[in-house]
């Protein structure tokens, strides 16, 4: 009775609770967003929120050293002084007036010999442009902001007005230019030359043909979007994960979701237990659990029927298709992880177990430990945001000069929001918006190293954003697939910088450490999260979901991937509902398996650079400008990598993980850590 009152008050108050869509289904095409839009909602994807290296300091000290943390500044990028602008609605007036025109004049017309593509295309560029800058500007203002009720209803008002419009006038666009024949395209193409400019943006249209609905049908969908569709409940799951509060033992004020976080990886393992339960518990007690349930049942449901109505041919194809990737190619990615990288994880957990033994006195090693930095005996500072932004810089410079330079430019026009405020989105995330605008950078930073690796990262991201505008609005946005190239590239950069810098073979161990946590994160993790999606997605097509269902499919996913309670971990004890604040799972189904593609590319990528310096800045600032305008194996042929070769997961992982593993062996035994 209790669980079916709250899913019918969740429920109802999904349908007056906000929500501004990130994808804007028509607008922004049948396709996810933007790639960074899409690091979640598809608005960056997020980094899903990590466990993070926390100091033994005092609570003064490190307050102190996180004072004055910066908060963007989006009234100077957008021409709006605040969500409530009536400027806001005069322009979506004119951007109806204007879509109005372009159906009038295009509807129905693409392919006739009178009707010109080039001035299709360019007339729906400039309101993309128009439509993503509204959009944007409101998500990012409510992304700091998601327990204020009234820019929640103000968001949904102008979500549903922008998704009417999208539905009445521009549902037939990549519907028509995927209809357009064969040769009447090619004599188009040949006739305008500036068609050459959005090849890449018809190519994507047109691979999507065989999974159009009819024009009504898609219209419907488009309208019906910001007041039934799944985004509605996903919204609801965000604000709920926002406002949760967790009561941490001699803590005095209850902890949102990122404070909490930031102990997860603290040096005491006592810590460490206690986090964990105190977070498994809370998503209980704060009916998170309950919440993802419901988001969960809407967005594998729809993802069923869509693939069904599509004829999409898995339960990934969709993503797969968005991606321009195939499903064998995907395939094979997993069926390297889990032939290579899982044995090669256990053997690093082994290594850590023992080191942890050894420096801390572990004698349990549970999921508590998985990120257990290494104890060297003395406290880790805080580090302030001035301190790393210097960082940043400082890596990025080694490599790239250029890319130094966008990053001081983002942090000098303040486009970064660092805090970790109540009521803020967890995790981080950088939105491009739009060329000329974006991108925007949201943090919650509390002075740990990783934190410092997360400003790297989506730094690279607004990078790769800076670097691809020249590509225009429908085409900037890269493939999910090489999406997390710039991002995961500057952390790299980074980390070899720092591990440089180490002082003593304890301290390179422990930055080893950290960072061979991070790449079996990315990697095996998120395999394991595709994993847990791939069985939740499965069951779905059979009926709804329980909390349940859900447990057993993540403890499932983590037993195949990180092995039998036992074999490696000695008790997977109070992680059972951690699969309830993971937002991949509701805003971008099947995004996760990209972060292990990336990290493998960019680990290959490292090692060409590391062997051949020599204009390999210029190979990869080209690849990066692309944007989407290339698939992934047209973007990496110059650098000599090619994905779509069965070997190719196989040998990343073992030129990736493999000698980190391999140092880390090494030095362990010269500490006498292991034997």
């Amino acid at each position: 009775g209790d669980m079916r009152k709250t899913l019918l008050v969740a429920i109802a108050s999904c349908m007056v609770l906000a929500f501004v869509s990130t994808s804007l289904r028509l607008l922004k095409r049948n396709l996810p967003v933007s790639s960074n839009l899409l690091r979640p909602q598809l608005p960056a994807v997020s980094r899903t929120p990590v466990f993070v290296h926390t100091a033994k300091m005092s609570t003064s000290a490190t307050d102190k050293a996180l004072e004055g943390l910066p908060r963007w500044n989006l009234e100077r990028h957008f021409p709006y002084k605040s969500p409530f602008d009536p400027k806001l609605d005069e322009n979506i007036a004119d951007l109806e007036g204007k879509c109005k025109s372009f159906h009038e004049s295009f509807n129905g017309k693409l392919s006739a010999a009178d009707t010109n593509l080039g001035d299709a295309l360019h007339a729906y560029e400039k309101i993309r442009e128009i439509s993503d800058t509204l959009e944007s500007y409101v998500y990012l203002a409510f992304a700091t902001q998601q327990d204020n009720s009234e820019l929640n209803k103000r968001q949904s008002f102008l979500a549903s007005k922008q998704s009417k419009i999208s539905g009445d006038y521009l549902t037939f666009f990549d519907i028509e230019i995927a209809k357009i024949e064969d040769e009447r395209l090619k004599a188009m193409l040949a006739a305008d030359p500036r068609l050459s400019r959005f090849t890449a943006y018809i190519e994507e249209a047109r691979r999507s043909r065989p999974y159009y609905l009819t024009p009504e049908v898609e219209r419907s969908l488009t309208v019906r979007q910001p007041w039934a569709g799944r985004e509605v409940t996903v919204e609801f799951y965000d604000q709920q994960l926002s406002k949760a509060k967790f009561s941490y033992p001699g803590e005095e004020k209850p902890l949102n979701l990122e404070q909490l976080l930031s102990k997860m990886s603290n040096r005491d393992g006592k810590v460490r237990r206690t986090t964990l339960n105190t977070l498994n518990t809370g998503l209980k007690s704060n009916m998170i659990d309950r919440f993802a349930t419901l988001s969960m049942n809407i967005v594998t449901g729809s993802w069923h029927i869509e693939q069904l109505e599509r004829k999409y041919k898995t339960v990934r194809s969709q993503r797969n298709l968005r991606n321009n990737v195939p499903d064998e190619v995907v395939d094979c990615l997993a069926k390297s992880v889990r032939e290579v990288g899982v044995p090669m994880a256990k053997r690093f957990y082994r290594l850590k177990k023992a080191i942890l033994k050894t420096t801390s006195g572990l004698d349990t090693f549970t999921w508590a430990d998985r990120n257990a930095p290494l104890d060297l005996g003395k406290e880790e500072e805080t580090i302030p945001w001035t301190e790393a932004c210097t960082l940043v810089e400082a890596g990025f410079k080694k490599f790239s000069p250029s890319m130094a330079k966008m990053f001081t430019d983002m942090i000098a026009e303040e486009r970064c929001d660092a805090p970790a405020a109540h009521g803020k989105r967890s995790g981080a995330f950088c939105h491009g918006v739009v060329p000329g605008v974006g991108p925007f950078q949201l943090h919650n930073y509390m002075g740990n190293k990783r934190d410092v690796a997360t400003l790297a990262h989506e730094s690279g991201h607004g990078c790769h954003d800076i670097l691809a505008y020249e590509q225009g609005i429908l085409q900037y946005h890269p493939p999910l697939t090489l999406a997390e190239t710039a991002s995961i590239f500057g952390e790299m950069v980074v980390f070899r910088d720092l591990l440089e810098k180490t002082k003593s073979k304890q301290e390179r161990l422990g930055m080893l450490l950290m960072k061979i946590d991070d790449i079996v994160n990315s990697v095996v993790r998120q395999c394991s999260f595709d994993r847990f999606e791939e069985l939740a997605h499965t069951a779905r097509a059979s009926g709804q979901l329980s909390e349940e269902d859900l447990t057993k499919f993540w403890m499932q996913a983590t037993k195949e991937y990180y092995g039998e309670e036992g074999e490696v971990f000695d008790k997977y004890e109070d992680m059972d509902l951690l699969w309830a604040y993971v937002p991949h799972f509701h805003h971008v189904p099947f995004y996760v398996y990209a972060y292990a593609f990336a990290d493998l590319v960019v680990g290959s990528l490292y090692h060409t650079y590391m062997k051949h310096p020599d204009g390999f800045e210029g190979k990869l600032l080209d690849l990066l400008r692309a944007g989407g305008s290339k698939d992934f194996v047209t973007a990496l042929k110059p650098l000599g990598l090619d994905p779509s070769k069965a070997e190719f997961w196989a040998d990343s992982i073992n030129a990736h993980l493999g000698p980190l593993v391999d140092e880390a062996e090494a030095i362990a035994k010269e500490l006498k850590y292991v034997e």
